[in-house]
This record gives structure tokens, sequence and C-alpha cells, in this order.
């Protein structure tokens, strides 16, 4: 950039083209007159500058700026080259980057004048109507240099200053529509696109482009400029760099407001003044600046002693030397800082406005992984830290700076371990680096992170270990310095004396110095009385330093009780005063004064009124409320620190008397469909975040989020009938709305957990009956309830069990819409959840040894980590090349192994890293983790087993001596034995550190699988017989057989204690074995259909998980099992159903060979007919009188109205694909693979046309006109319209018709429409997934059928049913049907498990 120098004479030139070691300079933001009017960079190159009109603000600016001791300024008009278009060009790119770096921007407004006022008297009201209507706010390049400069005053015409952007805040809100916190410097990317947008409507530019290059720097945007190509061209080209870097990209990360050491909220908080802490800067500079290897520095100290203040100066003076990567700046109980959800994203965003080189590659990664917010931290600092990092090509080594304050703060001990972590990562980037400093107080999990981390790689520092002259000469410098300004205005005489007593009260704390200043201050008038309070207040200097604070927050609040109240009035302000400041440092996340207000009904302005110097209390009611330092929420909690027993706050009443509050504001707040949607079925996704703020306020959220924390911290004790039993027999549905609206239903899961577990303690037996059900009411509806809140009162109540206490208290908020509801089972049965999340097979499950964690592996080449609490999805590990056979978790579950083909990979299951990766190997079968920490692998090879050591690499003995194949693999949970099945009928024993056999079991069959107990005393196996035998590993005594399975057992394991077995089988149960007696103790129902390769139950035997081949990972509640209960439908899948046109029967159809006929009215079976092989077809004649069904190659007419008599139409070369009746039902159409259609007289079975030529495809369907004189025949290939009178082709449409069928095509021609809907093709087997296919419908009329005109069809696709394009009833995975049938608003579904079920809605 060119910019303007001052001489020393007031005249001023133009610099050369400056690219680096820019000077501080001033630049003025002005309206452009008549071009000719207008100094050009042409004229002062010509020195013709001064002879134009526009000469004046130029010359303004120049002295505006040497007033400002600047040399240097810059104007638009005449500092770029305009008729150069490429630095024109690159001018306007880079214009909110030269406003934003300005040290002053001084703002011309040409039609404000102050000579027509009083010079003596220039109030705001004598030009404020002139100054809101300026032309200045109208103009579209005016946003930028409004919102980019830290700095922008305002002068008149005469060059009077008005003031600037933040004593003018409000006024400039009120005339712009920006937002205040906009205008005082938060970051854009906190408005929405839309928002931003909004911010430029009604303003004009010369050149209509100019309206969208205008906004290149608020989106932060860089894009060629093409003049002439048109308004509407350059908005467009905006939205699609706006999309690829913006709205698809960071606009969609989470971002933590209140993280960086400049946001709105930190503004006031203060920075080190100079002459202190010097030496410690000094270091923390020099290691900054630096090329040391160590990455991080750690600042630690106690609390109080500064190290907040000390993060604060060094984020201030990197941002300001443009080399501060981000800062975040943790707070206990302050929402989105007080915890590590949004730590990475917002240090990715604030990166991304940075380091503009980086921004791109970030924003590569969130549109390459659009959920990345919702993943773990470890994946989330990969792809938008570390992989962004390495990708910047750099021709110069860069540094920039990431400070983290206070993460002691951060309120999960593991994530700290993880933070720490990622942050020494770091050190692996070459092309830029990342220094990293940190400040905590020295608390066990980050003293034991930097344990475990080299000491080459962190610089520490401990505060408290300062010498103690150093801190009080920095103390009394900061008290001086304060106390001057306070004398300043209060007439305050502070002396030396006063200083050095001051210093000797503060012992080292900087909070203490801090907090008494403060209260000095507010004391405005009396200051001079509060000086003498704390000098005569305080005890000996000797005592501990803790002991002065104390002393000075009891002095604050005694204080903030004027003397002349009566002692009933006393008592009453005590009493709010202990009420507001108990809840206030017990709150979990911060309120902002309105909101608390609210919650607690308590006027709490006046109460706070003199509270300033502990409490950050914002001028704006919004602004959050917070204590100054953590110190007082200690001090106010503990009675043998705040000895008065008027302020001291019984923290357990403090949560009570909260958690009451909370569900007062709940009971008066929440109702049934809050966001007034009306629409049941609408996404949170659809839905912006602003209708659910508006609907749910702060204080709302808040009390949804943490009434039961509140509760479960007071130690209540819970009664039937009490407060919390009538709010959940209220409004429990509402609350988990809310909670959906919010995107926090794990938190309700844990909510509804802890207040179960609250319930074990009290006498309280419908309460607890009552919780217990909304727990099981809220696992098995988590997946809906997230998604569509609104169907917590129809998919959620429809599918819950008759007998469940919700559904029976909530009854009649099922919709009015569901005429009949479908049949469900009377009681919660043991399946609690099914975790969908894989898109291939599920091969092995298992928990960590805590139970706090699941894994599972899968086909689909991940590995995914689950909460078993909250059936919440944690992380997925990515990384193998083909699908994952087997994991393990290490004994201290510290580790997770994962082995494919080749590969075995180690991670860590809290942060999700990739810790090491094992190559070379073959394809392992089982891996199991040795006492020592150290992994053994095997495999089957035919009838041999080989091991390694991973470790090593090295390959161990191979154990041999079965002559048959292997069929499994097993270690012992201790990794000391290793067996092995095979069809040789037996199961040998190993050592697997050597190879050498221990011992050989004989079976009277081939052995399946087996399983070793955690004890390693006890082996079962499963043999083709379909028993299981329990072995004494010790004496190789069979201890037991187990009978009853009536179908091969495809899985086993032991329970943690050793005393149960479980048993899957194909016969659709699930058995709990005693394995002392062999008894069997529970049997279950099918809760799968698929195959399930692997069970394992939790740690406290509570769960137990199943992995299937549907993807579905299912957990099972061990202590609910009972006998099997016979289900209406067939004993196979069901494969066709379809109703008859007078809507009276259904007839289905089942895999083996079986049709059914349905009363739809009672659901009862009428009819059951054999056919000659599995059903892949049905369907009525339109008279209802017969029915067709398709087996292979032969099609069956089976007549109704004679009990159901039997006609073959044989002669069928190629399988049957479709058959359709004439309306007349005097034919049927037969549709074969070899794309042959033949029409047969339905009542004598002869053919009476043959038509050839379709190529078939996939998903074939035909159709007869109206008037039975035309067929439609559509496949995926073509669509066929012909003339059965001629049969003759009438029109043909090719090509893959199937992508277009999806989306509706009607043909005016033909009068003909496709219309999609579940199919699946008779030959891909039972064993094809679902997908979409279409069926045809024929018009009478001739016109065009518009979409629009068309009725609102019922159709289901993937989880829900729908009516036109609008979703209405979420289906639970195990009532998502394979096959539907529809008439009127009666729905047939047909199960995989072979199930019939009715429903009727009324659409």
């Amino acid at each position: 950039m060119r910019l303007l120098q001052l001489k020393d004479n007031g005249e001023f030139g133009l610099t050369k083209d400056l690219i680096t070691d820019i000077p501080p300079y001033a630049i003025l933001s002005h309206t452009w007159g008549n071009d000719e009017e207008e100094v050009t960079f042409k004229d002062l190159a010509e020195s013709s500058k001064d002879i134009k009109v526009g000469y004046q603000k130029i010359q303004f600016c120049a002295e505006q700026a040497g007033h400002d001791s600047l040399r240097y300024f810059w104007v638009d008009t005449c500092c770029i080259d305009k008729s150069n278009n490429a630095e024109l060009s690159e001018a306007i790119n880079s214009m909110f980057r030269w406003y934003r770096n300005a040290t002053k921007c001084y703002v011309y407004l040409s039609d404000v004048s102050t000579n027509e006022y009083n010079q003596n008297n220039l109030s705001p009201q004598s030009w404020e109507a002139a100054f809101r209507k300026s032309r200045w706010f109208t103009r579209g390049w005016t946003l930028q240099e409004l919102i980019a400069p830290p700095s922008v005053e305002f002068f008149s015409r005469e060059g009077k200053r008005l003031g600037d952007k933040k004593s003018l805040g409000q006024i400039i809100h009120e005339a712009t529509g920006l937002a205040v916190q906009a205008l005082e410097g938060s970051t854009l990317f906190e408005y929405s696109v839309a928002e931003r947008m909004s911010w430029a409507k009604g303003r004009e530019t010369k050149r209509e482009e100019d309206k969208a290059y205008s906004l290149l720097g608020i989106f932060d945007i860089y894009m060629p400029l093409i003049y002439g190509e048109g308004m509407k061209n350059a908005f467009r080209r905006l939205q699609e760099e706006i999309d690829k870097c913006s709205n698809n990209s960071l606009d969609g990360l989470q971002f933590a407001v209140d993280a960086p050491f400049n946001s709105y909220q930190r503004q006031h908080e203060p920075t080190c003044l100079d002459n202190t802490r010097v030496d410690i800067l000094h270091e923390i500079h020099t290691w900054a600046d630096g090329q040391d290897e160590r990455c991080i520095f750690w600042l630690n100290g106690l609390a109080g002693t500064g190290k907040s203040t000390i993060a604060r100066t060094i984020a201030r003076r990197y941002f300001d030397k443009n080399r501060l990567g981000a800062s975040f700046f943790f707070t206990k109980g302050g929402g989105d800082v007080g915890h590590a959800g949004k730590f990475v994203t917002s240090v990715a965003i604030q990166l991304a406005n940075s380091v503009p080189t980086l921004r791109r590659y970030i924003c590569e990664a969130v549109r390459e992984r659009s959920d990345i917010s919702n993943q773990s931290l470890r994946e989330q600092w990969d792809q938008l830290v570390l992989r962004p990092l390495s990708k910047i090509d750099n021709s110069h080594h860069s540094s920039y700076v990431l400070v983290v304050d206070a993460l002691d703060e951060c309120d999960n001990d593991n994530n700290i371990r993880i933070i720490l972590q990622l942050l020494v990562e770091t050190r692996l980037m070459l092309r830029v680096q990342l220094r990293v400093f940190l400040t905590s107080r020295p608390e066990i999990p980050i003293r034991y992170g930097f344990n475990q981390i080299p000491d080459s790689e962190h610089q520490d520092f401990v505060l408290h270990s300062i010498l103690p002259s150093i801190i009080d000469h920095d103390i009394s410098v900061f008290l001086e310095h304060n106390l001057r300004l306070i004398g300043q205005e209060r007439s305050l005489d502070v002396g030396e004396e006063v200083i050095g007593y001051l210093v000797q009260i503060a012992s080292g704390l900087f909070i203490w110095a801090a907090t008494a200043c403060r209260f000095i201050r507010e004391g405005k008038q009396f200051a001079t009385k509060r000086l003498n309070t704390i000098l005569h207040g305080s005890g000996s200097a000797m005592t501990a330093p803790e002991k002065h604070l104390d002393e000075i927050y009891t002095t604050i609040l005694e204080h903030s009780i004027a003397p002349e109240y009566t002692d009933e009035e006393k008592e009453e302000l005590y009493r709010m005063l202990r009420h507001i400041l108990g809840s206030l440092a017990i709150l979990f996340s911060p309120l902002s004064a309105y909101s608390l207000s609210k919650l607690l009904k308590e006027d709490i302005n006046q109460t706070l009124e003199d509270l300033h110097s502990i409490l950050d209390i914002p001028k704006d009611q919004n602004g959050s409320l917070r204590l100054h330092h953590p110190s007082f929420r200690d001090f106010l909690l503990n009675n043998d620190r705040c000895k008065n027993p008027n302020l001291w706050v019984d923290e357990k009443q403090a949560h009570q008397a909260l958690a009451d509050s909370c569900i007062q504001l709940m009971s008066t707040s929440l109702k049934q469909d809050i966001c007034g949607l009306n629409t049941p079925g609408v996404l949170v996704s659809d839905v912006e975040s602003s209708r659910v703020q508006r609907s749910l306020s702060s204080e709302v959220q808040y009390a949804c989020l943490y009434w039961s924390q509140h509760l479960r911290k007071s130690g209540a004790q819970l009664r039937d009938d009490d407060q919390v039993h009538h709010f959940l027999q209220e409004h429990l549905l509402h609350w988990l709305e809310a909670l959906g609206w919010m995107q926090k239903m794990s938190e309700g899961v844990y909510s509804i957990i802890s207040l179960e577990s609250i319930t074990t303690t009290c006498s309280c037996p419908q309460l607890a009956e009552f919780v217990h059900d909304a727990k099981r009411f809220v696992l098995y509806n988590r997946a809906a309830i997230e998604q569509a809140p609104l169907q917590t009162y129809c998919s959620a109540l429809i599918f819950a069990p008759l007998m469940s206490k919700v559904r029976e208290q909530f009854k009649d908020y099922i919709p009015r819409w569901v005429r009949r509801l479908p049949k469900v089972e009377n009681n919660w049965n043991a399946l609690l959840q099914t975790l969908e999340g894989h898109s291939g097979d599920v091969n092995a499950i298992a928990f960590s040894p805590d139970g706090k964690l699941l894994a599972s592996a899968s086909n689909d080449r991940t590995v995914r980590l689950w909460d078993p609490t909250t059936r919440a999805a944690l992380q997925t590990l990515k990384g193998h090349s083909t699908g994952v056979e087997t994991i393990a978790f290490s004994p201290d579950g510290k580790l997770l192994a994962s082995a494919s083909v080749e590969i075995i990979r180690l991670w860590d299951p809290i942060t999700g890293a990739a810790l090491q990766t094992l190559k070379g190997h073959l394809d392992f079968t089982a891996i199991t983790f040795l006492p020592d920490g150290n992994l053994l692998a095997a495999r089957s090879n035919g009838n041999t087993v080989s091991l390694w050591n991973t470790a090593t690499g090295v390959a161990l003995q191979t154990p041999e001596g079965h002559w048959h194949r292997i069929n499994v693999i097993a270690f012992s949970p201790d990794g000391k034995l290793l067996a092995s099945a095979s069809d040789d009928q037996t199961v040998r024993l190993w050592d697997p550190t050597n190879g050498s056999a221990l011992q050989t079991f004989s079976h009277s069959d081939g052995v399946q699988g087996i399983a070793l107990s955690p004890d390693s005393k006890l082996l079962a196996s499963t043999l083709y017989d379909q028993t299981i035998r329990l072995w004494n590993l010790i004496t190789g005594a069979v201890l037991q057989t187990l009978k009853g399975h009536l179908d091969i057992i495809t899985a086993i394991t032991f329970s943690l204690d050793n005393k149960k077995l479980a048993s899957v089988s194909n016969d659709k149960t699930i058995r709990l074995w005693d394995t002392a007696t062999g008894a069997m103790l529970q049997i279950f129902e099918s809760y799968y259909t698929e195959w399930v390769h692997a069970i394992a139950f939790s740690p406290d035997g509570k769960q137990l998980a199943l992995a299937a081949t549907d993807n579905i990972v299912r957990l099972l509640d061990t202590p609910i099992g009972r006998t099997l209960q016979t289900h209406e439908g067939h004993s196979h899948e069901v494969s066709a159903i379809a109703f008859s046109p007078d809507g009276k029967q259904v007839a289905s159809a089942s895999w083996n060979d079986i049709v059914r006929l349905w009363d739809t009215a009672t659901g009862a079976v009428l009819q059951t007919v054999k056919c000659d092989g599995f059903v892949t077809d049905i369907a009525f004649s339109p008279d209802s009188k017969k029915l067709a069904s398709v087996s292979d190659q032969t099609v069956s007419l089976w007549d109704l109205t004679r009990g159901i008599a039997r006609q073959r139409l044989e002669g069928n070369s190629e399988w049957v694909l479709a058959i359709a009746f004439s309306p007349d039902s005097k034919q049927l159409a037969l549709a074969s693979k070899n794309g042959i259609v033949r029409l047969r007289d339905v009542a004598t079975g002869a053919v009476l046309r043959t038509l050839e030529g379709h190529s078939t495809g996939h998903f074939t369907v035909i159709a007869f006109s109206p008037d039975s004189k035309k067929l439609a025949w559509a496949s995926n290939k073509m669509i066929s319209l012909w003339d059965l009178t001629r049969g003759i082709v009438l029109q043909t449409f090719e090509g893959d018709c199937y992508g277009t069928l999806a989306q509706e095509r009607f043909y005016k021609r033909s009068r003909l429409a496709l219309i999609s809907r579940p199919f699946r093709s008779p030959m891909m087997g039972p064993s094809y997934k679902q997908t979409e296919g279409p069926y045809i419908t024929f018009h009478s009329d001739s016109a065009a059928v518009s979409r629009l005109n068309l009725p609102q069809s019922l159709f289901i696709k993937n989880e829900w049913i729908s009516r036109g394009m609008e979703n209405f009833l979420w289906l639970p995975f195990e009532h998502r049907p394979r096959r539907v049938a529809m008439h009127g608003g009666i729905i047939a579904f047909g199960y995989k498990s072979g199930r019939v079920a009715f429903m009727e809605l009324a659409f």
C-alpha cells in the first residue's frame, strides 16, 4: 500500500509502495463527491491537488494525523492508481485489512455541520439529527470502514470531533441496525451470513458491482473484480465464494464467544502495568520470539497471583504484532468457556482469521467433514489445526502464539489431559511454529499431564515462587497507579506509607489488590472511608494471604448493607444477598442479570449495586454476570472462611433453592410445540437457531439443562407427589422437546439417570417407578427426539409399550390424526437402544474395563466409540483400509487395539489418537493384551494357528495339532491361554508365549465357537448340534451341557464375574445361563433379524451388547428377560404385501412360501396358503375376488370367493418379476426377466398376447390404463407404453430412468405418472437391502398432471412416514418395515421378522 507522509513543513507526499514494515498510520473515511472534485493519484503526481474541492478532506486528515502524532495517513481517492486495474483489484481486496490495521480512522462527515450551533455548548443533541441522517451511513463502502478499524472517530464538516464509535455506539446502532457488539470489535463470524448481508441492505454505491465488492472484507473473501459484469453476477460470485469459505464451513463451527482475550465480555479486564512483571514478561517474550524447541510455556501459580493478567498481556502484545494465532480463556461455570466442547473449533476460527493463508485449508477441512464439531477433540485438532497448518506454503518461517488461560477451570479432567496432549503436538509443525502459552493452578491433572511430557518440550515457571520483593514491587506499582486514578476522581490522597501497608496486607495476592481498588472506587464520594475501612479492618500482615482476602470480601459484603436499615430490613437484605450470591457462585453456566432475575424471581439489580468490586456486572442487562475471581466462590461457600453467618452460603441449600427455581420456571414456561412450528416432522437442522433462542430464553435453557444437577448436589430427599414428581407428570414431554431443540439430549439422559440414582436412596416408590420408565422412554426415543423434537408427542408415545407409565400419563398427547395405533408390547423389553452409525456389518464389540466406553468394529473400516450410558456416539476412529475384524481394550483401558487385514492399530480411546500402526502380518482374527501391556495377535490358517508378539513384530512358534479346519480362535482375558476350535471335533489350549500344547477337549461334533471365562477357569464351546459345553480348564472335565437353542449358535460370552454365560442363536433368542448349575436363567425375544457376530457383557453385567450384520449395535438390559412371546405373522421375512382394492383385506407373503390373508379392521388372520416357492409379489384383482402370487416362474391365482381355490399359470420360461390385473379383472399381465410380458385370461389362464422388446433391468413394475387398452412397463433402464389392441409400442423413454423416477415424472401424452416407492426385485434374494423404485399410475384426463394437483399420498422412506413432501412420523428401528402396503389411511407393515402390523391415519 502507498501512504501519504507528513513532512516537517506541513506538506505531504506519497511514499513508495510498501510491502512490509508498514508504519503506524491514520486512514480517512468519507463520502465521494463528483469525480472531478476528488483528488486522484494522478493529481498528486502532477501537483494539482490543492485546486480541487476534495483537497480539504485530505488536508483535514493530515492535520488530524499530526495532532495524534502520526506521520503517515491513507486516503482512498489518491493513494490508489485506479488506472491500473491490477492495483485497483488488489486494493479493494485488501481494503478491509487496511482499515482494520489503521491506528486511527477519521470519518469526515461533509453533511454534518456544527457552525449552526452554539460552539460553547456543542452537545450531541445539537447535531444528532443531522448525524443520524448523514449520507455516510447510506454508502456501501463505509460499512467496512465503520466495522474494521478498532478506533473510529467522527468529525463534522468543520473538523470538530463529535465522538467515536464507542461513545456514539447506540446512535450508530439505531441509524444502521448493526449490533453494538459488532461495532465494539466482536468477531464477525459470530454473525450469520444472512445477518451480515442485512447490514448492507439499502446502501448505495456509484457502480452497481461495488455493492458486492464492498462486502468482500465483511466476509473475508478475496476474488477478482470484473467491472461490467453487473450487480447480479457480482453477488452470485460473492455468494459462491461465501459458500466455499464461510456458510458451508466456518459458520458451521461452534464458537465460544467469550473465549478470546479481547471478547466483548472481557474488554474491561486489565493487563500488566508498565514496570510490573518485568522479569517474567521478558522470559516469556524471549521464549515466544526465539527458536526454542520447547513449544509450551506453562505459567502456573496459586489463586490470585495474577496469571490471567499476564496471559492477557501476552495475548495483547502478540495480537498487536499480528502474531496471536488464537486465545482461549477458560472460566469455571462460564458456559462455553467452562468446558472443552468448543475449544478446538474456537481456536480454529481464530487461526483462520489471524493467519490468512490458513483460512482456505480450515474451510476445506470443514467442507470435507461437516460434522467435525461433533467429533472428538482429537479428530477436531487433527482436521482443523494440524492438517491445515501442515499445508501452509510459507516461503519464510513464521511463528504464532496460542494463549490458553486457566486450563484448570475446564470442567473435565480427562479433557484437560487431552488438551495437553494436543498442544504438545504443535512441536511437529515444520512450516509454521505455534507457540503455546498456558496458565493454570498447579492442580493434579495438569501436573500429571506435564509429567507425561518430556522436559525438552515445555518450559515451566512457578509464579508464586517469585521473590516476595519483586511481587511486592509489582503490587505497589499496581496500587499506586489505580489509587492515583481514583484520587483524581475522588480527591483521594494516598501516601507511600499507606501504599506500603496495603502491599503488606495483599501478601503477594494481586487479586486482593485488584478487589481492594474496585471496592474503593465503587465507594465514589465515600472512597476515603472505604480505604480507612480496609486499613483498620485488617489484622496482622503476618497472617496467611487467604485471611486478608477473606477480610476484604467480608468488608465489601457488609458495606453493601446500609446501617440505617431496621433489623428486619437487614435480615431480608442478607437473605436476598445469600440467595443471589449463592446462586451466582454455584451456577453451572453464567446468566445475565435479566435472566438470573427471571430465574430467581428476585430484583437483583439493587442488591448487587454495591458489589461491582467482586462481581463483573455489565451495563447491558443481557451481558453475563460473573465473579471477578473464583476465590470469592471458595470464600462464600466455606464457613471456616466466611465467618459472618449472615453472609455464609450453605452450598446444599443454595443448590436446593436453585433446583426449586428451575423447576418452577420450567413449569410456567415449557409447553408443547414451544417454537410454534405446527409440523410434527420438522427437523432441528431445518429450524433457525434464532427461532429456538426466541422460544427458549437463556434462563429457561439453563433450567432445562441443570435442574437435576442442582437437585443432586442439594442432597434432597425425594417423595411421592412432591414437586419433582408433579413436574415430571405434567412437563416431562415438554422438557424433552426443549432439550431436543437445544440439541442437548445427552444432558437429558444424564439428568434422568441422576434422578433415578436419587430415587434409589429415598422412599418414593411411585416416583421411582415413573423415573425408571422415563429413562427407558428417553433412551429408546433419543434418536427421534434429537432429530425431530416434536416426535416426542408422536413416535415416542405411539411406539411406547402399553403399560408404560409415561405413555399412560401423556396418552392425551397422542396426535388425533392417528385413528388406529399399531400393536406394541405390553412392557418395555430388554432392548435399551439401537446404536446406528456404521455403514457395514458390525464384526466385534467390546466394553472398556470401567464400562464407560463401548467400542464397535465394522466392515465399513471404522471403529466407533459410544457412551453406553447416554448412547451418544463419541468418536469414529478411521485408518483401516479394510474391514475391522476384532478389537480389544488393554486391562487399564488406556489403549484400544483394532485389527484388519495385515494391520493392527493402537488407539488412545479417550482422545481418539492413533498411537501406533503395526503392519506386515496376516489377517488377524484374535488379539489380546497381556498383563504387562504387550499385545498378542493370532490368526487361523487352515488347520494351524499363527502367533505374533506385536511389540517386537516377531512371529512366535506355530502351534500345530488340528487335522481339520479351525473355525475360531480366542485368547483368555489375561492373555495366558489361547484356545482353538475345529471341525475335527476338538478344542485345543495353547501357551501363546511359546506355542506349546496344553490340553485337548474332545467333542462329539464339530466345534463352532468358544469363549474363556475372565478367571480362566471355564471354557464354553458351541457345537453344530446346537448345544453348549462347559468345561473345567484345570481338570478338563465337562461340567455342563446346555440345551435349548433350536438353531446354530452364533456367539457366546461370559460375564465379568464368571457367573453367567450369554448365547445368541439363529433361533432368534438370546439365553443367559448359570455357569455353576447349567440352568437357563433368562431368555430374550428376538431383538435382531440378521446374523450376530459378537456379544459382550458390560463390566457390571447389567447390559449386553450385540453386533450384527445389519450395521447396528444393540444394547440389552439383562435384568429384563422373559419367556418367548409369539408374534402375529410369518416365521420368515415378509417379502410382499398388498391391500385389496376395497381395503377390507391385506395379503402378505414371506420367504418360506406362505401367503396369509388378514382382516384389515381386526388384524386377524383369515386364511393361510402354501405356495410352490418363496413368494416375490402379490396382487389383488380390482374386484377383490382374486389374488395372484408369484413364485419363481409360477403364478398362482387364488379365488377368494371359493375358499382359496387355486389355479396355476405356468409356461413362463423366466422368473416373473411383476404382475398386474386389468381394471376389469379379466386379464393378468406377467412381466418376466427376459423382457417379455404375457397377457393371461384370468378365467381360463390362456395366453392372450405376448409383448416383447423391453429391456428389463431392475425395479420392474407394470400397470394397465383405466380402459385396459394400454399397458405401461417401467424399469431402471426404460419405460415402455404399449397399445394392447394392436400389440405395438406407442412410446419409449430410454436411459437411466431410475434416477428420474425418484423425482416424480409425469408424461402429458401418455397421461402416465411414475412415482417413487420402496421396491425390491425378487431377483435380489432375501438378503438384498430395500431401496427405491417406482410404481405407475394412469390419469384419465388428457391434460398435463401438475405435481401440486396430485393427492398428498402417504409413503415410507428410511425412518419416516411422510405425506407429500412432509415427514410426520418417525419409525424406530424395530418398526421399520421391509414391505409396506397402503389403502387410504390404513398402512400394513411387513417386517423382516415375519411380523405383520397395521396402523390407520386420518389422511
